[in-house]
This record gives structure tokens, sequence and C-alpha cells, in this order.
């Protein structure tokens, strides 16, 4: 459950963005952005909260706390309400960063029916590589995140249930392609034409396509997206050991060449 610490340190994290530009009428088309750790959430939703309206919530601890529960659409509005009132955010339009919102997209949605969903979709072998470096899925890491959340080899919430004991005693590389995989079947799943799917590789050429979805300014998004830089595009060729790319595509293969990473 989340406390009044968690809901502080949102709280502290927004004002300060939203204070420059407080609006008195209520928004309500907020944007979600959704994606596997380390496919460029962080980035995007950064890029979209600085357009002029919009607001960059960064990962609400509350909000991310409570996913792992299947919360309810009223509930996760509860939630992101209040650090919007704290926050002075009401009038603008939040965009929550939280990746693993991909697995309750539908509720997210529902709670705010004039949102949208940007869904970053990164190649899943420079993920894993990403991942690997972090080390949040690691079999020799220990702790928690801000919310509360572990790190380490053990299941998610999101790992099927039939194969827990599975993931927690096959590799890194593995379980990191596992964790990219499910992110991206659960933010897949929930398609429809409030989702605009961007593929990271491709950020500077989607500018137009993403600032037309939200209703934003086109220019003051291709400003904020000018630091995109794509050096650690196919970086898996050089940071994948052999046998590590073979767990990958072992895990993930299929839905790789679903999406074009590899051949079938």
């Amino acid at each position: 459950m989340a406390g009044l610490r968690d809901y502080g340190a949102a709280v502290a994290r927004v004002a300060p963005r939203a204070v420059r530009q407080v609006r008195l009428a209520r928004e309500e088309r907020l944007v979600f952005v959704v994606g596997c750790p380390r496919s460029g959430t962080t980035f995007l939703a950064a890029a979209i909260g600085s357009v002029p309206g919009f607001v960059d919530l960064g990962e609400v601890t509350p909000w991310k706390a409570a996913l792992p529960s299947a919360p309810s659409a009223a509930q996760l509005r509860r939630i992101l309400e209040r650090v919007r009132l704290l926050g002075l955010a009401s009038g603008l339009r939040g965009v929550e960063q939280t990746p693993e919102t991909a697995f309750a997209l539908d509720a997210a949605l529902a709670a705010y029916p004039r949102a949208l969903a940007v869904h970053s979709l990164r190649d899943g072998r420079d993920v894993v590589c990403s991942l690997l470096e972090r080390g949040w899925l690691s079999a020799s890491r220990a702790g928690t995140d801000d919310a509360g959340l572990e790190y380490g080899s053990q299941a998610r919430f999101w790992v099927e249930p039939e194969r827990r004991e599975e993931f927690e005693r096959v590799s890194d590389a593995r379980r990191c392609a596992w964790a990219w995989r499910r992110y991206v079947e659960a933010a897949r799943l929930a398609a429809g034409d409030r989702i605009l799917e961007v593929r990271y590789e491709a950020l500077p050429d989607s500018v137009d396509r993403l600032a037309e979805f939200l209703g934003a300014d086109a220019a003051a998004l291709h400003r904020a997206l000018d630091a995109f830089r794509d050096s650690s595009v196919g970086r898996w060729r050089r940071d994948l050991a052999a046998e590590q790319l073979a767990e990958v595509e072992s895990e993930a293969g299929g839905l790789l060449a679903k999406l074009g990473y590899v051949s079938g």
C-alpha cells in the first residue's frame, strides 16, 4: 500500500514541473507511455511532457506500487488524481510513464476515457543488453525500488503462473528476454485506436505521427526529441555472447520475428 511518503515523493517531482504553467480547467486527456523498461519510455515521456500544455508526471510511485494487485479503473484514478491535485497539475495533460502500466492499460484508459497511450517498442535484443547492464533481473541482485518492488530473479506478477519456478532458474539473459516479451505482449493486447505504437529505432521519423495522434504542437515535439541518439541501436551485436543470444531467441524469437526484428 502506498503511504504519505510515496505520495509526497510523487508530488515533489510533479509540482515544480507543473507550477510554471498552472491552468485552472480540469484536463482529462492524459497520456500513458508504456513499454518494457529500457525501451525509451523515460525519454519519450519526458519529451512529450515538455510540450506546452503537458507535464511529465514521471513514474508515480503509489500508482506503480498498486499495479501488481490488478487495480480497478476507479482505484487508479483515485491515486493519480491525488497526485495531480497536490502537484498543481490537474489542468495539464499529465504524462504517466510507469512501464508496468502495460499490464493494466485497459483499466488506465477506462479511468480516463479521454486519455491516450503510447507504446514505446524497442528491439528486444537491445533491451536485454540494457537490462543486463542494470541488473534488475539478475540472480545476484537484491533490494527494492522506490515502490517497494523487489529486484532480483524472483518471479514478478507478470510471469505466467505455470512458469514461475522456471523463471527463477533460468539465466539472466533469458529472464530479460522474458520480461521484454511479456511487456510487449501486454501492451499490444490492449491495442486500439487510443494506443499508438512507436519504434524506438525510428523515433525521429515518428514525431509528426505522434504529434497528430496526441494533438500536440509538432514543432515543440520535434525540438523535444532532437536529443534522441541512435548510438545504442544494434548494441546486441557487440554486447551479447553467442549463448546469450541463443537464450534470447529461444525465449522471445517468435515475437522478435513477428515484429520484424529477426527473420522468421
